[in-house]
């Protein structure tokens, strides 16, 4: 984060256009300037009267080296020593095997000379491994369509194809503090400013863990505000370094560092590193929070390298990016809600070994971007529109064949869950707007083909069922599962009888109302869920047809959770559907929340773990496709399942001895119980909530986990008070705001 007293204006030409009349300017950029874009013109219009003065004050501010520093709330003589030098302050943190350091350094420019990177050096054990890096944090600054029935909880914006800027931040800073929570600490310095954002930059460290934090803590006053963050650490002096990554296909790469303009990346693992002889430094992003929701999981390159990148970021550096235009479609970007503090986080590797050795580090807290397998559990995940059937039959036309095409006898799709551990995987077929006004004949030879597919491709501990997302007739979007294959016609003409019997399918549903959805699932044993709740086609919903007897039925398990929209200010994901899942056990009935990840294609090389979610059900085995999946319906409508991003794994919770899904009677005596939970993680934990529910309100208690290090496991037994409770369940989170929690234990007072 370079010191700057100025801002450092493009070298092309700029034409400065000010209209009284509309109260509005307009900076025009020569043609092919590539350090802002707004659509394919080169201008930026903004109110001045708002503006001008904090532009004006960037180009303005000065700089002095005397900055006050806060040591009040640093806990000294602990594991983390802190210490002031002639430019800086300097501080220590243990690793598990090393002691790394990191020093600050404040040198504003003097005359011709620049101001020196912000951080003089990093390395371990008296060692230096790297010096003058210096962070920069770019702003792409876009327009939220808050006149869109959403508002904020909103996925259908297109923020890209309306004008928006690129903005950079500068630090001049004007004091700087450090503070001891549990066993980390935290260097924050103020005076972080662009055009519209404005706050510090902080550096979190943990005790025994390799990495910190460096996150910008930005605000804006700026209304209907959707923005992205691009983050790197420019190193000026690139003699005898090297940078390595892991290409998308898991081939580890590297390459001298040579003067050209700056590329994007596409990885495994949204990592870059940098190596010198003396080791190396790593970047890498929160593994989920990071990536907006978009339809696609396609490898966007979330990371950048090279020299100028944008014409923003001076000589050579390397980071952390997002797609301005993901892919084509609905491309919401971030929520920053005005006044809102948005944590902008990039997590900083060190090591004394070469990149790919830290590379290697970086993947171990995503377990290889794997779900570790549990005893006793079973992964499943579900909502994909792989379209695997349609594609099937498309190219048996193409090919006039009438056995398995050529090119889908073996799926990219199904080996890419087999290699993640998935056990489970529940489709969302034929998701076209024709599909519900589809003749029966079509319509059979279509399910035909998704269930002797799934049949196919399912195997010893491995099972592709059958699923759709139908939206019709209930309102909203929805998702269908049954335990066996179901032959049924989402249309149903006048006179048309419910059951038909065919000689080829066995018995045929024809579905034309809610009753007749209910009575399928009901002769089926079938279940459905709400689709994306509360957001995109499900707005409203299942909150308007809550009081239906359906959704009130044992058939209807609930909503399914995702990470949307994305907001920075928050400290979880999916509060969407985890306030739904508390308003829906207020609501009365037994229902519950299960993970969705509710994207399109999938083959070897997409970014798949960092849109994904997993639910581990309390499952001994798989079964077999042939003998149908009916306990996997059981599971979930018996709520014995927890839901993760995959770093936080709670292997065992129970409340008075009861397990999620089942219900606690308190005796007249006493209302106190207790919550047992285990829990193992990779990256350091930061609390656990303990969430709770009367009926009308909802109750949240932090029990903060700051204390704990990174790649552990702990035993809790805490005692809670469930007075006039109906119901209580858990979520956990750590320091990069990936999380799991389950589903209530019920409860009669």
């Amino acid at each position: 984060m370079t010191v700057e007293p100025t801002i450092e204006f493009p070298r092309v030409p700029i034409i400065f256009f000010v209209d009284a009349r509309k109260s509005t300017a307009t900076i025009c950029f020569a043609k092919g300037y590539r350090g802002i874009h707004f659509n394919e013109a080169d201008t930026l219009m903004f109110d001045p009267i708002k503006t001008f003065p904090a532009f004006l004050t960037l180009l303005c501010c000065s700089w002095t080296l005397g900055i006050e520093i806060d040591r009040s709330g640093f806990e000294s003589g602990r594991t983390f020593a802190f210490d002031e030098t002639e430019n800086g302050f300097r501080l220590e943190w243990p690793t598990k095997r090393e002691t790394a350091y990191i020093e600050f350094q404040f040198i504003p420019r003097r005359g011709n000379n620049p101001a020196a990177p912000l951080i003089r050096e990093v390395g371990m054990d008296g060692k230096t491994i790297m010096t003058d890096l210096d962070p920069n944090y770019l702003f792409w600054i876009g327009e939220r369509d808050l006149e869109k029935r959403s508002g904020w909880s909103i996925f259908f914006d297109r923020v890209p194809t309306r004008p928006y800027s690129v903005e950079k931040g500068y630090l001049s800073p004007n004091a700087a503090s450090v503070y001891s929570e549990g066993n980390r600490t935290t260097i924050e310095i103020d005076g972080l400013e662009s055009v519209h954002f404005s706050g510090s930059v902080a550096f979190t460290f943990y005790e025994g863990s390799p990495f910190f934090n460096m996150e910008a803590r930005v605000s804006t006053g700026r209304e209907a505000t959707a923005f992205l963050y691009h983050v790197g650490l420019a190193k000026s002096d690139t003699k005898n370094l090297e940078l390595q990554w892991i290409d998308p296909f898991s081939r580890p790469k590297s390459s001298d560092i040579v003067e050209e303009t700056a590329k994007v990346y596409e990885t495994r693992y949204r990592s870059l590193a940098l190596s010198s002889p003396n080791g190396s430094v790593a970047i890498s992003p929160f593994p989920h929070q990071y990536l907006y929701p978009l339809d696609f999981a396609e490898n966007y390159g979330y990371n950048w390298a090279g020299h100028e990148y944008l014409d923003m970021v001076d000589g050579f550096a390397f980071g952390i990016r997002q797609p301005s235009i993901g892919d084509r479609r609905y491309v919401p970007w971030v929520n920053a809600p005005p006044g809102s503090l948005q944590k902008l986080g990039a997590l900083i590797f060190i090591s004394k070994g070469h990149g790919h050795g830290n590379l290697a580090t970086v993947t171990r807290y995503t377990r290889g971007d794997q779900f570790k397998e549990i005893p006793g559990y079973k992964t499943f995940t579900s909502h994909y529109h792989v379209e695997h059937s349609l594609d099937y039959i498309d190219k048996q036309r193409e090919q006039g064949v009438d056995g398995i095409p050529k090119g889908l006898q073996r799926p990219e799709f199904v080996d890419v869950f087999k290699k993640m551990g998935v056990d489970i995987v529940h489709l969302a077929e034929f998701h076209k707007g024709a599909t519900p006004r589809m003749g029966t004949d079509e319509r059979l030879t279509q399910l035909k083909v998704m269930h002797n597919e799934c049949e196919r491709l399912s195997g010893k501990g491995f099972l592709l069922l059958p699923g759709e997302e139908p939206n019709v007739h209930l309102g909203g979007h929805w998702i269908s599962f049954f335990p066996k294959p179901v032959n049924w016609v989402l249309n149903r003409n006048e006179g048309q009888p419910f059951i038909q019997e065919s000689e080829s399918c066995g018995t045929v549903y024809h579905v034309g109302s809610q009753d007749d959805v209910y009575e399928l699932l009901k002769r089926e044993n079938g279940l459905a869920w709400t689709a994306h709740a509360r957001i995109k086609g499900s707005a409203g919903f299942p909150d308007a047809y809550k009081d239906t007897d359906w959704f009130q039925s044992d058939r209807f398990l609930g909503g399914a959770w995702k990470a949307m929209p994305a907001d920075y200010s928050r400290d979880s994901l999916g509060w969407r559907v985890i306030d739904l899942q508390d308003d829906m056990a207020n609501w009365g009935h037994k229902k519950y929340t299960i993970g969705e990840v509710d994207i399109f294609k999938i083959f070897e090389g997409y970014e798949l773990f960092g849109t994904m979610n997993i639910n581990y059900l309390k499952l001994d085995s798989v079964p077999e496709y042939r003998d149908g999946w009916q306990p996997v319906l059981d599971v979930l409508s018996q709520g014995r399942f927890f839901v993760t991003t995959g770093e936080i794994l709670i292997t065992n919770f129970s409340i008075g001895d009861k397990e999620s899904g089942d219900t606690l009677s308190l005796s007249k005596s006493s209302n106190i119980a207790h919550l047992k939970a285990s829990l193992e993680w990779t990256y350091p934990l930061d609390r656990l909530e303990v969430v709770s529910g009367d009926g009308n309100r909802v109750y949240r208690e932090r029990v903060s986990l700051i204390d704990t290090i990174e790649f552990g496991k702990r035993d809790l037994d805490i005692e809670i008070d469930l007075s006039d409770r109906k119901w209580a369940r858990i979520e956990v989170w750590d320091i990069a705001t990936n999380g799991a929690f389950t589903q209530p234990v019920w409860i009669e007072n």
